[in-house]
C-alpha cells in the first residue's frame, strides 16, 4: 500500500506529524507540488485520516496495483465532476426556476429521489424555454473544474481512452467532449420543437444503471478487463458506474458516494487522481 496525502495547505510539519503517527523508517516522497506518498503496511490508519481531515488534506490508502500505466479506460460524470455546475439548474435559472429545480437536483444527487423520475420532473418545468438558452449556459456559466485538463492530457499520454457519461444533456456533453478532446460521450437528449424545449427527453434516460452499462460495454469493446478501468463521479447516480470500475474516485462528492467509493478527493482538483495513481515509485 501507499499513503498518498495532497492539498495546497500541506506542509513539512504536517508530513512530520503524519510520519510520527505511522512510525517506521521510510520518508515521504514528493510526487507533485502539493502531493506526497509514503509506502505503508495495510492498516486503517484512523488517526492519520482524522488528522488529515482536520487539516484540509486529502488522504488515501492506495493499493500498489492501482497504477496509471495499468489502466485503459476512464469514465467520468460531467456535472459537478468535469464541470463546476449542474447544467439543468442553470437552464432553470433562465426561467427563474433555479431554487425549485436545484432542490430536486440536490436530493437526487444525495440518493433521496429516483433519478429518472426526478429528471423528467425537472425537465418538464423547462417547457417553452428557447433553445438559445442552452448556448447561453455554455457561454456564460459552464466552467471546468480545477485539474481537469491536466488529468485528461495525462490519460492521453498514457493511451487511456476517456468517456463522459452524463445524466445531463447532449448539447453540454458534446461541448465538453470536444473541448477536452475526450474519446466518447453519452448523455440525454432534450426534445426541441420550433426552437423551444418541449419539456420532454428523447429515448431512454442515462441513469445509474445505464452509466454502469456504458462503462462495461465500452470496456468490452476495447478488449479491456475490469481491472483496467477508472470511474469518477460525485452523485448517487454514479455509484453503480464506480462499482463497475476497478478504481472508483469520489470527486468532491455527496456523503453517500464518499462512503462507498474506493478513493475520495475533497480538497484537490481532478489532477489529484493522477497523484493517487502515480506512474512510478
Amino acid at each position: 500500500m501507499r499513503l498518498v496525502v495532497q492539498g495546497p495547505a500541506i506542509s513539512m510539519a504536517h508530513l512530520t506529524h503524519i510520519h510520527g503517527l505511522i512510525g517506521g523508517y521510510t520518508q515521504f516522497v514528493q510526487i507533485a507540488e502539493h502531493a506526497y506518498y509514503l509506502p505503508v503496511a495495510e492498516n486503517e490508519y484512523v488517526e492519520v485520516k482524522a488528522f488529515c481531515a482536520a487539516q484540509q488534506i486529502d488522504c488515501a490508502l492506495v493499493a500498489d496495483a492501482h497504477r496509471l500505466q495499468k489502466m485503459g479506460l476512464c469514465v467520468m460524470d460531467m456535472d459537478s465532476t468535469l464541470i463546476s455546475i449542474e447544467c439543468i439548474d442553470e437552464i432553470a435559472d433562465m426561467m427563474n426556476l433555479k431554487p425549485q429545480v436545484a432542490e430536486i437536483t440536490e436530493a437526487a444527487m444525495r440518493g433521496e429521489l429516483d433519478f429518472s423520475a426526478s429528471l423528467r420532473k425537472r425537465v418538464a418545468l423547462l417547457k417553452g424555454l428557447p433553445e438559445t438558452a442552452l448556448q447561453r449556459v455554455i457561454d456564460e456559466r459552464l466552467k471546468f473544474n480545477p485539474g481537469v485538463q491536466h488529468w485528461i492530457e495525462l490519460c492521453k499520454q498514457q493511451g487511456i481512452k476517456t468517456m463522459v457519461v452524463s445524466g445531463g444533456f447532449t448539447v453540454f456533453a458534446n461541448y465538453v467532449k470536444q473541448t477536452l478532446g475526450l474519446d466518447y460521450a453519452v448523455s440525454n437528449t432534450l426534445e426541441i420543437m420550433d426552437g423551444k424545449l418541449t419539456g420532454q427527453i428523447l429515448g431512454d434516460i442515462v441513469d445509474a444503471q445505464r452509466k454502469a452499462d456504458e462503462l462495461i460495454k465500452l470496456r468490452d469493446r476495447l478488449g479491456l478487463t475490469a481491472r483496467q478501468t477508472i470511474a469518477i463521479g460525485d452523485g448517487a447516480n454514479d455509484l453503480k458506474m464506480m462499482a463497475a470500475a476497478e478504481v472508483g474516485v469520489a470527486y468532491h462528492a455527496k456523503p453517500v458516494v464518499q462512503q462507498q467509493a474506493r478513493y475520495a478527493l475533497n480538497i484537490v482538483g481532478l489532477d489529484g487522481v493522477a497523484n493517487l495513481l502515480m506512474i512510478s515509485v
